[in-house]
């Protein structure tokens, strides 16, 4: 809280009034008033007298707030108070709004019945505020009565329609006036043609401030190095937005953040420009005239690059490169992450980060790898304050504490609710001693299917039905993300499968286990739809060993199966079912040591391929339905109508 009591007006006003003269080209002011203002540098007004001051709270029948009073008795009123503010009240015009704009209904009708009390206050302050603003570029200045704190201070709010957002709420009446200061520098801190250049002892200190905040946060320290770039950016400094964006982005804050001065820049493009550039893809829907409007003042070469990243991101094929022995710790990286080793991915990025080499002297951290799709997803809050923390570019301090692990080394968490609740089904496959891209031959059907490039679950899902013409009730082929499952493991997963149909299912362990051994599972204990269901498989060399189904509140079993995993030591009670697939999961990580990695399941992107079917062909007196999608076909010629019942064969 900002002590009011304390504060000089005097100096304040003073300083502001000086820079804001030199601040102005000769003549140019807005009229006569103005013009003796600038010679005086002098802002403001002869003060306001006790006497006055007590006129005026008599006329409004309040007692005015301490630092309004004080404000009075050193000028009586205030020319532009930031850039929109051009006369401010003083004693003889600060007078009640009573809702004189007409903005209280307007306000109200946006209210529903959940509106909260700070909304509310936002259509009431219409009605009882007291209104500061006498000239303005329609801009409303107003003091709440109503919203007072214990020193007796009334806070401010300043609205204006075509800033398109709420009123904004200052403390009290200084904390106004400073964000005015703030802002009356923010529109000078770059001077179009012809106007002097804004130098003064306030730009040169925070000017100052930056270059400290710069080479703090190269030390680690990112913290203290942020709060110094917000306060500079306040002021727009011209080095300070480009500067904490670089902070913000690594922190997961992606809103407003445009690397301003510095992504246009051709030296430091290479690393901010994909970044930028990714998160517009991820909220573009294709519109790119945003893009371009951030990249004002950029040359042809460089929008040129822009758009041909932007190509890249959206097709899933940016790849990140970086140069000396951070670049080849990236390369590394890369392949531990497109395989699910998320956390060993991460940390051979933190490992080689103190080697890492700015583009310039404005170049906080690497920062194009976010737009990388392998490398973007190992990317958390947690992380993103590791790196900040991380000493790199020459810099001394001191190395933080890693940051954990993100995956648990088990299977058990597949029994543990995901956002949304939607991971209620799923099938996977643990391969021994074998590379992922060794399951396509072990998996598939046919030979020379190759994995698909790095994507998420659902791009690859959307892909397959883009290009798919055919489809039938009987054939069951999963699509599956696949990765290493720790020490001597790969997997297949599928988290999105179709039905169990357990009359038809067969399981796939045998043909991946050729020469090896092979686990499937198989749960639906938590299913939406349908009745519970839970299967295991265990093969070598080609021959399954030993299985278990439970479903339709049965076990069937096979083989000899393993104390450990006995069914009959888990579906004796179905009361709690996420407990009985945890320990059923437990069960089977205990027994073959495998895992899977939960981000890059979860978060990242994996290869995937389709395998053969998970049922056996339909047999003789089973009906099914085959449907193929003719496009072309479909579309009727000119004339005709397209058929009720749509393209397709029975």
């Amino acid at each position: 809280m900002t002590d009011t009591t304390a504060f000089d007006w005097r100096l304040f006003l003073l300083k502001w009034s000086g820079e804001w003269a030199d601040s102005l080209p000769d003549g140019e002011t807005r009229d006569e008033d103005d013009e003796v203002a600038r010679r005086a540098r002098w802002l403001g007004f002869p003060p306001a007298s006790e006497e006055r001051i007590a006129a005026m709270e008599e006329r409004l029948g309040r007692r005015m707030p301490p630092s309004y009073r004080k404000f009075l008795k050193v000028s009586d009123g205030w020319r532009h108070a930031g850039g929109f503010v051009w006369l401010l009240a003083g004693t003889k015009e600060a007078c009640w709004h009573n809702d004189e704009s007409g903005l209280a209904d307007i306000f109200e009708e946006y209210l529903d019945e959940d509106a909260g009390p700070e909304e509310r206050r936002e259509a009431d302050i219409w009605r009882r505020g007291l209104q500061l603003d006498v000239e303005s570029d329609i801009t409303h200045v107003l003091m709440d009565p109503e919203d007072v704190d214990e020193d007796g201070e009334w806070a401010v709010y300043t609205w204006a329609s075509w800033r398109a957002a709420p009123p904004e709420r200052h403390a009290n009446f200084v904390e106004f006036m400073r964000d005015m200061y703030r802002e009356f520098h923010s529109l000078r801190a770059q001077p179009g043609d012809g106007e002097p250049v804004f130098d003064n002892a306030t730009t040169r200190k925070l000017d100052g401030l930056v270059e400290e905040a710069r080479l703090e946060a190269l030390r680690g320290g990112w913290e203290r190095a942020g709060k110094a770039l917000d306060e500079a950016k306040e002021y727009g400094r011209p080095r300070a937005a480009g500067l904490g964006d670089q902070i913000r982005r690594l922190l997961g804050q992606t809103y407003m953040v445009y690397f301003e001065n510095l992504v246009t820049d051709p030296q430091y493009a290479p690393e901010l420009l994909p970044a930028m550039v990714a998160e517009h893809a991820a909220h573009s829907y294709q519109d790119d005239s945003t893009l371009t409007f951030h990249l004002r003042g950029a040359d042809a070469d460089l929008v040129s690059l822009a758009y041909a990243t932007l190509d890249q991101v959206r097709a899933g094929t940016y790849r990140y490169t970086a140069a000396g022995p951070f670049g080849a710790a990236v390369e590394r990286a890369r392949e531990l992450a497109r395989w699910g080793e998320t956390d060993g991915a991460w940390r051979t990025l933190m490992d080689a980060l103190p080697l890492w080499e700015p583009l310039g002297p404005d170049h906080l951290a690497p920062l194009g790898w976010v737009a990388d799709p392998v490398l973007g997803p190992l990317l958390t809050e947690e992380r993103g304050r590791e790196l900040l923390s991380t000493p790199r570019g020459g810099q001394p301090g001191e190395a933080p504490r890693p940051t954990a692990g993100l995956d648990p080394g088990d299977l058990a968490w597949l029994a543990e609710p995901d956002p949304g609740n939607n991971r209620t089904s799923y099938r996977f496959a643990l391969v021994e001693g074998v590379e992922p891209e060794e399951l396509p031959g072990r998996l598939a059907e046919g030979d020379g299917i190759v994995l698909n490039e790095p994507m998420t679950f659902w791009e690859a899902r959307q892909r397959v039905l883009h290009n798919r013409r055919e489809f039938s009730s009987y054939e069951d082929r999963a699509l599956m993300a696949v990765g290493r499952a720790g020490t001597g493991w790969s997997f297949a997963f599928d988290g999105d499968p179709a039905p169990f149909d357990r009359q038809r299912f067969v399981s796939p362990a045998a043909t991946a286990g050729a020469g090896t051994r092979a686990v499937v599972v198989w749960s639906g204990l938590r299913a939406w739809h349908g009745e519970p269901f839970f299967h295991l498989s265990v093969a070598r060399d080609g021959v399954e060993q030993y299985a278990f189904t439970y479903a339709d509140g049965e076990v069937r079993s096979s083989g000899e199966v393993p104390q450990a995993l006995d069914p009959n030591r888990f579906f004796s009670d179905l009361e709690d079912s996420a407990e009985v697939e945890r320990s059923l999961l437990e069960a089977v990580t205990g027994e073959f040591g495998a895992h899977l990695p939960r981000h890059a399941i979860v978060n990242g992107r994996l290869h995937t391929f389709a395998t053969r079917s998970w049922t056996r062909p339909p047999r003789d007196g089973e009906t099914y339905a085959v449907v193929r999608m003719n496009w072309e076909a479909a579309r009727p010629a000119d004339g005709e109508q397209a058929a009720d019942d749509g393209p397709g064969s029975r």
